[in-house]
């Protein structure tokens, strides 16, 4: 590989161009000998043959070899915003911590509110979550090797005890007792709505949507949350109803629907790698395993998307066999094909 930063391999890089996953642009550029263009991983050119491509490390490497920039994808060209988002990457790594966004923005010449628009456009997560997410990576590392459970905690990053459990809880949506008992103390709205897909049943807690999922009703819903108290529709429940089923019936960004989800670390990865798929697009198991940056755990990605509580606003209908077949979807494969049939659909449109 022609590429200095030797944390990419080549087949990680690989991967992140058939995912087209802009995380990895300014990164590494993709050359294609048989071509003599480069261009960047997320470029949206049809993808060359595997033999044909040679991974640069930039522009200047690949221009070295021969090779011409990517009039499509205009790989030398960094945008502002690109390289704010790197800038507080760096200073974020660097702090260890969550560092005020008033403070990032200022560094990156950006208001705050346009700038945590433009940091989770790059990354998929605000500033500070993104914080917390490399926190609990290294939590999660040091935590085996910690003698006890506060010194993981302080070593992490976190201030003190109350701060990381804190944060457990935000990144679980519902408090872990809450799940843990089933949903009790929970309130918790549902309905069932007719839709071109069947009968859809979506249940949200104060927080967001729940559960999203297709021909179950509320001993479904019971069954999942057997102590939470269940009510159906309600005047508040009503919107957001109304803003679930247009996201069903006609797709595109529904990034604006809350949701309330829980999972483990790797699970909630990879389902928002699912939510960065463009709707009418798809992505194989392996594709996703390699932009969570775990490209061994395939089969875990696929498991990560079985587990999915929420469907089409976590999109997991969008994830197929490498092979091109759908695999599988716990609604069937008729209502997972009709929902990126509707997709492929409205973009024609």
């Amino acid at each position: 590989m022609g590429m200095s930063n030797a944390t990419i391999s080549d087949d990680e890089a690989w991967m992140a161009v058939l995912a087209r996953d802009r995380a990895f642009d300014g990164r590494f550029v993709t050359g294609v000998l048989s071509t003599g263009i480069y261009c960047r991983p997320s470029c949206s050119a049809r993808h060359p043959r595997r033999e044909n491509v040679r991974f640069f490390a930039d522009g200047t490497a690949a221009r070295a070899a021969g090779l011409r920039a990517c009039l499509r994808c205009s790989p030398d060209e960094v945008s502002r915003d690109e390289r704010a988002a790197l800038m507080a990457i760096e200073a974020i790594k660097a702090a260890g911590q969550t560092l005020a966004l008033t403070d990032l923005a200022a560094q990156c010449g950006y208001s705050p509110t346009h700038f945590q628009r433009v940091f989770a456009r790059a990354t998929g997560l605000s500033p500070a979550a993104y914080a917390r997410a490399l926190q609990k990576e290294r939590m999660a590392q040091v935590l085996t090797g910690a003698e006890r459970v506060t010194d993981a905690i302080y070593d992490a990053g976190f201030s003190g005890p109350s701060r990381f459990y804190s944060a457990a809880e935000e990144r679980l949506g519902m408090t872990p007792s809450a799940w843990v008992n089933g949903g009790r103390g929970v309130t918790i709205r549902w309905a069932v709505v007719d839709t071109l897909m069947g009968a859809m049943l979506v249940a949200a807690t104060g927080r967001g949507v729940c559960r999203l999922s297709f021909n179950e009703d509320e001993s479904a819903l019971r069954a999942r949350f057997p102590e939470a108290v269940l009510e159906e529709g309600g005047e508040g429940f009503a919107a957001l109803l109304g803003e679930v089923v247009a996201a069903v019936e006609a797709p595109g960004d529904h990034s604006h629907i809350p949701l309330d989800v829980k999972g483990t670390a790797f699970q909630e990865a990879v389902w928002q790698a699912l939510r960065r798929i463009p709707p009418g697009e798809t992505r194989s198991y392996a594709q996703i395993a390699a932009q969570v940056g775990k490209p061994g755990a395939v089969r875990a990605a696929g498991s990560a998307n079985g587990a999915n509580n929420v469907a089409v606003l976590i999109p997991c209908h969008r994830v197929i066999r490498s092979d091109g077949s759908l695999g599988g979807y716990a609604y069937g494969l008729e209502i997972k094909q009709r929902l990126l049939d509707k997709e492929r659909e409205t973009n024609r449109g």
